[in-house]
C-alpha cells in the first residue's frame, strides 16, 4: 500500500503563486507515475499534470501549461505542484495521485491524496 499526504495550497490573489506538496510513505517503488488533478465545486474532477518517476517526461493540460510545474524529489518521496501567475478559474481542491500507468486519466491511478483546498481570488 502507498499513503499520499498532501500539503500546502490555500487563498492567493490572482496573478500570485502557491505550491502544494505530495509526500508518499509505504511501498512507493510502485509510483512510477504521480499526477495532479483538480475538482472544481459542481465539477468533474480533471487532470492537471502528471510525472514519471525519473523526472524524464512531464505533461501538463492546455490549461495550466507556461504556469504551471510539476517536480519531484524521489529522495524525499515528495511531488510538488509549483503554481504561478494564477487565476480565479484555477481554484478548486486539488488531488495528488499515484500509480504505474503515465496517462491522465483518474481511474488508472491507484493511490489518492486526502486533497487540499486552493482558492484565488479576483
Amino acid at each position: 500500500q502507498v499513503q499520499l499526504v498532501q500539503s500546502g495550497g490555500g487563498l492567493v490573489q490572482a496573478g500570485g503563486s502557491l505550491r502544494v506538496s505530495c509526500e508518499a510513505s509505504g511501498r512507493t517503488f510502485d509510483l512510477y507515475a504521480m499526477a495532479w488533478f483538480r475538482q472544481a465545486p459542481g465539477k468533474e474532477r480533471e487532470f492537471v499534470s502528471m510525472i514519471s518517476w525519473n523526472d524524464d517526461f512531464t505533461y501538463y493540460a492546455d490549461s495550466v501549461k507556461g504556469r504551471f510545474t510539476i517536480s519531484r524529489d524521489n529522495a524525499k518521496n515528495t511531488m510538488y505542484l509549483q503554481m504561478n501567475n494564477m487565476k480565479p478559474e484555477d481554484t478548486a481542491v486539488y488531488y495528488c495521485a499515484g500509480g504505474r500507468a503515465l496517462v491522465p486519466y483518474t481511474s488508472t491511478y491507484d493511490y489518492w491524496g486526502q486533497g487540499t483546498q486552493v482558492t484565488v481570488s479576483s
